[in-house]
């Protein structure tokens, strides 16, 4: 007999879990399917987040930063360590515990939500009287009945045309995060999130490290002024990354016992070169996940990248089912995500759930981090729209000096009239925690002024934060 339920969720990332616990804690019976298997067979709840992506390149960047500062900045306070190894295996298993108290964080969330979990892939298989019948296929397979569905599935790694990824040569983000040994050289195509802060770690423990791009410009969706400023400090620390390039070939080729792996491309002059790695890291973005969903049985609609198509609630063609995360429109990022998972959980509750897109934080974790919320300052442009713009360096904060790192800004921008902020832009350290004050003050249509008049702690780095939002109006403090 079918196991029925108010609501099923299928996929168990951060759109998923966080829907299915929130469905829950509004008073419904939940059931939440995922199909991500740890190396024991067992279950591993939090998508690709916390599996292959966030969760674990963060666990390998913590390293690898603490690695690089054994190396070249503890003699600046005195600390002698002599000759630093880095035991590679003892990395990745600190990671892979990292990722297994997640997993089983988010099992434990499930059981204290009362949140029905079944372990296997769940896919449509028709629609039925009040609502749809969902099978997962797993360890032992089970009929659900749900009345609504939510689909969360995720997505996948993009891969180049007619080059597979083998997760040993041939890396998606998946195998960038599980390598045995530093690779002599790295080549890496894409400079986005994953290509930079992959790059980052690897280069951090000696790899030779190559970024080729295709774009003419550097991290293009950030601000101008920031992505320059982080370029600088990449090509600073050896991060060689290359622009406007065009793949031709990727080859693979033994060499004795070892493979190589070369790569054929035109650079932005159009020039032929070629670029010989050890090993090959492939990050040219992610495609919205439906395998084995079986969205045709059900008629769900998907658009022509293979997304649900969903309109601004969430809410897909059918009655009934949502669809949330990367697997629809908009940014393939866990917090977004999450934000769409408890906005249907209260839609499906006959309650308000609100996402506002304008002020979703967007951070990559290099060292400098980058994070930024809002519009930048060509888009401001582009659209005709009056604003000033106000920065503050690092180099001139107290707290920044004392970390002994004093590189990047902060940037704000607001509207010449009305002095309600735009975007905030930075890049320097930790500003993936210092963006959250940028996201609360724009979300309450905060003016530069208000940050400005906000007292913060001395010394702290958000201190560069109060002092951008003063520069706004060319009366900064202490610069």
């Amino acid at each position: 007999m079918s196991k029925q339920f108010d609501v099923i969720v299928i996929g168990a990332g951060p759109g998923g879990y966080i829907a299915a616990i929130r469905a829950a804690q509004l008073g419904m019976q939940v059931a939440c399917i995922d199909a991500w298997t740890n190396d024991k067979g067992g279950p591993a709840p939090g998508g690709t987040c916390t599996n292959v992506g966030c969760i674990p390149s963060k666990a390998l960047l913590q390293s690898s930063e603490y690695f690089e500062h054994a190396n070249k900045h503890f003699a600046e306070h005195g600390i002698s360590t002599g000759k630093v190894s880095m035991d590679v295996p003892t990395m990745i298993g600190r990671k892979d515990t990292v990722v297994k108290q997640n997993n089983d964080g988010i099992l434990y969330l499930f059981k204290k939500n009362k949140v029905s979990f079944f372990h296997g892939r769940g896919s449509f298989a028709k629609a039925v009287e009040g609502g749809y019948e969902i099978q997962v296929q797993g360890a032992s397979n089970e009929t659900l009945i749900g009345k609504q569905v939510v689909v969360a599935t995720g997505s996948n790694a993009r891969a180049l045309p007619g080059v597979d990824f083998d997760e040993i040569n041939i890396l998606s983000n998946d195998g960038a995060l599980a390598l045995e040994t530093v690779p002599k050289r790295l080549g890496v195509i894409g400079s986005g999130v994953i290509g930079l802060e992959m790059g980052s770690v690897w280069r951090r423990l000696g790899s030779q490290v190559t970024v080729l791009e295709g774009l003419p410009t550097f991290l293009g969706a950030v601000d101008e002024q920031i992505a320059k400023e982080a370029k600088k400090a990449f090509d600073k620390q050896g991060l060689k990354v290359e622009l406007g390039v065009k793949i031709s070939e990727v080859k693979s080729a033994k060499k004795g016992k070892e493979t190589r792996i070369s790569v054929a491309y035109a650079n932005a002059k159009g020039e032929e070169q070629k670029l010989e790695v050890d090993k090959l890291i492939v990050s040219i973005g992610r495609v919205p996940n439906t395998i084995g969903l079986n969205p045709e049985n059900v008629g769900l609609q998907l658009d022509e990248r293979g997304a649900v198509v969903v309109d601004e609630q969430c809410r897909t063609n059918l009655p009934g089912v949502w669809a949330v995360g990367d697997v629809v429109r908009g940014p393939m990022l866990a917090h977004k995500a999450e934000e769409e998972g408890v906005a249907v959980a209260e839609r499906i509750a006959g309650q308000h759930g609100h996402v506002n897109f304008n002020t979703i934080p967007w951070v990559i974790y290099t060292s400098p981090e980058i994070a930024w919320v809002g519009r930048t300052e060509q888009q401001l442009k582009a659209d005709g729209v009056k604003y000033k713009a106000g920065s503050f360096p690092f180099m001139a904060n107290g707290r920044a000096r004392a970390l002994g790192d004093t590189t990047g800004m902060v940037k704000f921008l607001a509207d010449t009239e009305t002095d309600e902020i735009l975007g905030v832009h930075m890049v320097g350290p930790l500003v993936s925690e210092l963006i959250a004050e940028a996201v609360v003050a724009m979300e309450f249509k905060a003016s530069s002024e208000d940050i400005a008049r906000i007292c913060h702690a001395h010394p702290s780095l958000s201190e560069a934060t109060k002092e951008a939002a003063l520069a706004v109006d060319k009366r900064t403090l202490n610069f």
